[in-house]
Parts: C-alpha cells; structure tokens; sequence
C-alpha cells in the first residue's frame, strides 16, 4: 500500500514541533525535551481547528512554553538559542525540497521561527522575570563567591568571538555547553532597535567590566576584550557603552582610584604586569609567577617570560585602541570619548606628585597602559614629515575647559603671568566672536544660508562641538597621560633601582658580620632582606618586561616627543640662530614638563640598549642647544641642566648607539653653537 503523502500544513506541523520542541497532543513524543502544551492543545480545540502547528500560532505556543513551568524544561535562554539552532538545522534539510513552492513556503516558516527565537531572547535578557526561571538564568545573585551571575549572552559571545588565549596562564570561560548557532548574534544585535538592545548591552558592558576586575597580564582579559571590541563594532553598542552609567562614573567621593575600578573602561586599562597596592593586586600575580628567585631564573624562561608579557600588553594596547577608535569615528560618540579620558586625566593629576596615594589614585599599570594607547592614537600625525602640525593651536593651553593646564609650572612664565596673559587672550577671542556674530547679522540671509554648511570662522563650540580639531585635543592629553603615565613609571623605576641598591649594601653588610660573629639576630635580618630583595627584583622585572622591552611603546613616545620639539620650537619662529631676545608669551606659558619630560625620555631611552637605533635625532639636538643657555626662554635652571646630561647620554663612548655618532660631528648647529652655549650655561648655574 503506497505511503500517504503528507500536505503542506502537515508538514508545517512536523517543522515546528521539532523547532520548538513542543507537541499538542499527550504522549505524542517519547523525547522527555518535548513539552505538551495542555492549555494552548484545549484553547486551538475550543475555536475549532486542527491540533497542527502553523505559523500563525507559533508565537501563541512560545508563550505558553516559556510561561509556565514544564518538568525537565531548559531554561529561556538556553530553550530559545536551542530553537534557532534547530530551526537553522531544519532549514539545511528544506533546501533539498523539490516542490519549489512547498519549499518557499517552509523556508519563510523557518525564516518566521529564527526571528521569533532571537526577539524573545531579547525581551527575556531585558526582562527576566517574564518567564519562568528567567531572573534565576539571568540575574542571580548566587553566582560564586556571591557575585551576579554573568548573562548567558554574555558566555555565548565568549564562545562565538572570544576565540582562544593567546600567550600565558588563565583559562577561557566557557559557553556553559551552548554553542552560538550560525546567524544568531547578527540578527540579534544588528536586525533590532535600540531601544529593546540597550538593557541587554548595559549588563553586557557591566559583566564585561567584572570578568577583568582584578585580572593581571596573565589572566583571561583577551576573551571579555574580543567581546567588548565586536560590541562597539554595532551601532547600538556603541550608543549604549557612552550613555552606560558607569561610562564616567559620578558621585561626591569620585577619584582616580574610583574611575579606574568602577568605570566600565577602567578595569580593562588596569590589567599590567605591573605591580599594584595589595588592595587592588591583580592576578595571577605576575613576579610570583615569572620572576620569583629572580637570581636563580635561566636567561632562557627570562626571555621567554619577557616575550609572553610584551605580547599579551601588546594585545591588549591594540584591542583598546580599536575600541576607542571605533567610538572616536562616530561624531555621536567622539565627544564621550574625550570626556572620558579628560575624567581619568584630572582626577590623576596628583600621580604627577612626588608620593602617590594608591587609594585616591589610579594604578600606574592603568596609565602605562593608557600611554601606550594614546601614542597609538597620535600615530596617523607622528609621520616623518609631521605635516600636521599647525593643527595643533597654543590657545588650547588657555581656553581649554577639559584640561587644568593653565595650573601647571610653566616654562617661563610665573602663574599670574599665565593667568593675566589668558585672560587677556579670552577677553580678545570673545570680542572677536561678538564682531563676527555682528558682521553675520548684516549679510543676507541668502549668502548665510550658504556659508552655514562650512561652518567656516565660527568656534565649533557652538555647535555642541569641541573648539579644536581632535589633532590638538589627543596631542595635549597625551602630553598629560605620557606625564601622569610612562614617565611616572621611569621615575618609579629609577626609585626601584636604588631602593634594590641599598638593599644590596646592607645585605652584604650583613653577611660580612654574620661571617664575623654569627648571631640568630642577624640571621633574621638576613633572611628578612633576601626576600625584601627578592621581591624588589620581581617588581624590577615586570617594570622590564611590559616597557623597557618594549621597543615599539619606546620608538612612539619618542616620535612623539620629537613632535613636542618641532612644534615648541615653531612658537618661536623654527629652527633658527641666534633665536629672538624676546621670549614670546605663547612659548612662556606653555607646561614645563613638556620639554622636562622629553628630556627624561631620552635620558632613560639611552640606557637601553638599541632604543635609539635608527631614530632620527637631529631635532632633539637642535632644541637643545637652542635652550640650553636661554634662561630668558626657560628659567629653571635644572631643566637645562638635563639638556646637557642627554648630551653626556649621547656621547659616543657612552652611547654605544649608531643614532648617536653623527651627532656632535656633522650637524651644523652642534659645530658653532655648542660649546658656546655649554659655558654659558655652566656660567649661569
């Protein structure tokens, strides 16, 4: 007898039940995954139709499944990502129908069921306690060690786009068993409206942000990092990550401690091999697991740690620069960004002091990090040529509400100096503001309709926007990171290197009397220092391994500073002898430690062996003998001091650099003006 030949509803019916796992009638499935939806099977029976699945009831038969509680059920999320998989698996088999229309028609069935598994998984994330076991899946709190419960979204992404780890220690977090069907994280983040996306995102960005709480270099911070870079890839997460509360965290005791480990940015800039106060200690801890017994480690694991830690910071500098260029692009998002950074900048304005108070202010691990992308940032105008250095405006020093620079020592000018010489620059840039609102008035209305598209000869400030170009506005913040940051961390390293010093001596004072009359007192004392030493050697090391190995986050603060330099230099007419008597106001005025630490910079980049190689150094050696004996251009007699120790860093028995060789024999200014302005300047101090 020949086999019934089913018809399109039937087939419907067959299609959905296996997508939705749910059956009409009692007993109809031996599956125990398959639910028999009683209420829904009587409601169908009551209007008079057939107990057969259609598109037109599969919403009806969602609800019902995800409302009430079913024995062995899955939960929300975990039932729904399990629909679309079985509804992309059912698609697969459709396309092998010959009947063309029969095949059309379960195509759109199947097309209809993806979409509505992918829209319930949003509302369900956004709502969990719509459903059954929803506020369990998603907002627990009796996670471990007390803590919420990740979003199930949030272990599917680290599945799908969190990849494997690449370099040291940590282990992945897993998708808890599910995997991340084809299609469904673009149909559920990028086919959907902002408004349901944005719950979803906000507790995305704040899991995101405690799954690196505390992380060091060697933990799992490149999976949460993946995640965070594919969410601002999306409009929406974009829009959602700036407006999240904890984008620039607000409150009365808010701090630079405070935006570090509470804004959703600043968990992922502390990761570091380097140390932190205990407090806030990462793990796993870095000098216990790379560099302890420093002294008896093989030159080979050495290298070998050196080489895992560059390369993971290095990771996590190029995924950070990624996501804020992605926020950057967008003129929505520009403006948060600057914000943000700003934020960190001024409430660690304090790091720049001689004692830093950990609890107030943020790591030196976060600012290292934030140099090394800040210099990325700077990278498309640190080209050989600098060609867009007139983008960069003095008048930013004076005007700028989203930098304190005014505050800061000045090159030459004392603070009522600066203070009187902006205001006055103020006072004339509004007068001319109100002059050209005037002339404005009396143009036609017709020519101003057409000038108004250029926006050309009026601030950008009054249209929401900042003043100056983004040129300017990331040269002076990199300016004050690379101060509060990198060169914070060669003065601390300077410091590490003497304190190891000292522990040295009386370590071997020590010895020498323990040598000469033992005693159970001295054995303490000894004891007590070689692990003080050991532990100094471990923090040296990781000092080592994240930026004296790191030539590339060298070569860019240099290119950098040799910006700083031309650009200085061009406020007072370029690189010209004997420069103008009269210092003018805009170079007077300007930070001193943008030329202080330049000089730090070099000093330290000499020390390490091939930092200055191929580096072009001709304009640090034209600054230098240029001010070096002007105190009428800079007055602190130190400063130019350092000028001098750079040279004696430069000397080529000293240097031992190829950069170097050239620099005192061949270069033009160095053969009439430097030994000159060397005596003047030993006159003067």
């Amino acid at each position: 007898m020949a086999k019934r030949q089913r018809s399109p509803a039937e087939i419907e019916d067959a299609i959905l039940r296996k997508i939705f796992r749910v059956s009409l009638l009692d007993s109809m499935e031996s599956d125990s995954g398959v639910v028999y939806l009683e209420m829904t099977a009587a409601e169908i029976l009551s209007e008079g139709k057939e107990l057969l699945l259609s598109r037109d009831l599969m919403e009806r038969v969602l609800i019902d499944r995800l409302s009430n509680s079913f024995r062995g059920a899955e939960s929300p999320f975990r039932y729904l990502v399990g629909c679309y998989q079985r509804a992309h698996d059912e698609g697969k088999k459709i396309a092998g129908m010959k009947d063309k229309n029969l095949r059309g028609e379960m195509e759109s069935v199947v097309r209809q069921s993806k979409k509505l598994a992918v829209s319930y998984c949003r509302i369900h994330l956004g709502n969990p306690d719509m459903f059954v076991n929803g506020v369990d899946e998603v907002a627990s709190g009796g996670g471990a060690n007390g803590k919420k419960k990740p979003s199930p979204l949030l272990l599917l992404l680290f599945s799908e786009v969190g990849g494997s780890i690449d370099g040291y220690g940590g282990t992945g977090s897993g998708s808890g068993g599910i995997s991340c069907p084809p299609g469904f994280l673009d149909e559920f983040f990028k086919d959907s409206d902002f408004d349901s996306l944005d719950p979803v995102l906000k507790n995305l960005y704040e899991d995101l942000r405690e799954s690196v709480m505390r992380v060091s270099a060697l933990g799992n911070f490149q999976q949460p990092l993946r995640v965070l870079q594919y969410l601002v890839s999306i409009p929406a997460g974009l829009e959602s990550l700036v407006n999240h509360n904890w984008w620039i965290p607000k409150g009365l005791y808010l701090n630079g401690r405070v935006m570090e480990m509470t804004s959703i940015l600043g968990p992922f800039f502390h990761v570091s091999a380097l140390p932190d106060h205990t407090m806030f200690q990462s793990l796993p801890d870095v000098g216990q697991q790379c560099f302890s017994d420093a002294s008896n480690i093989r030159p080979t694991d050495l290298l070998s740690s050196f080489t895992t830690i560059k390369t993971v910071m290095n990771n996590l500098h190029d995924g950070l620069n990624e996501v804020l260029l992605s926020l950057l692009k967008k003129p929505k998002t520009r403006e948060n960004v600057l914000e943000y950074l700003a934020e960190v900048i001024n409430r660690n304005s304090s790091r720049a002091q001689m004692q830093v108070d950990p609890l107030l202010c943020a790591s030196s691990g976060m600012f290292v990090n934030l140099s090394a992308v800040m210099l990325r940032l700077c990278e498309p105008f640190l080209d050989a040529n600098l060609s867009k250095r007139d983008k960069i405006d003095p008048k930013y020093v004076f005007e700028s509400k989203r930098l304190d620079l005014r505050g800061l020592t000045a090159l030459h000018a004392s603070s009522e100096e600066v203070a009187e010489y902006a205001n006055k620059y103020i006072a004339r840039a509004s007068n001319t503001s109100v002059q050209s609102t005037v002339g404005d008035n009396c143009i036609p209305k017709s020519q101003q309709a057409i000038s108004s598209g250029s926006n050309t000869g009026r601030p950008a400030a009054e249209a929401g926007q900042s003043a100056y170009s983004f040129i300017c506005e990331c040269f002076f913040m990199t300016a004050r990171v690379l101060n509060l940051g990198l060169l914070k961390a060669f003065t601390d390293f300077k410091h590490l290197a003497q304190d190891i010093s000292r522990c040295e001596d009386s370590l071997t004072t020590f010895r020498a009397m323990q040598e000469q009359s033992p005693g159970r007192q001295l054995e303490l004392e000894i004891a007590r220092l070689e692990k003080e030493l050991d532990l100094y050697n471990q923090e040296r090391l990781c000092y080592e391994a994240q930026i004296l190995r790191d030539g590339g986050l060298i070569q860019r603060a240099l290119s950098f500073y040799r910006l700083m330099m031309v650009w200085l230099v061009g406020l007072v007419g370029g690189f010209k002898m004997p420069i103008p008597s009269t210092c003018p106001m805009e170079f007077a005025c300007m930070p001193e430690h943008f030329v202080e630490d330049a000089m730090e910079l070099l000093i330290f980049a000499s020390r390490i062996p091939k930092a200055l190689d191929g580096f072009f150094l001709d304009d640090f050696m034209n600054f230098i003998i240029m001010f070096m004996a002007n105190p009428e251009y800079i007055r602190n007699p130190y400063l130019r001091a350092k000028m001098v120790e750079v040279l004696n860093c430069w000397m080529p028995r000293r240097s031992g650099s190829s950069a170097t060789a050239t620099l005192f024999e061949g270069h033009q200014l160095s053969l009439e003006y430097l030994v000159r302005n060397l005596l003047k300047l030993y006159v003067d101090i």
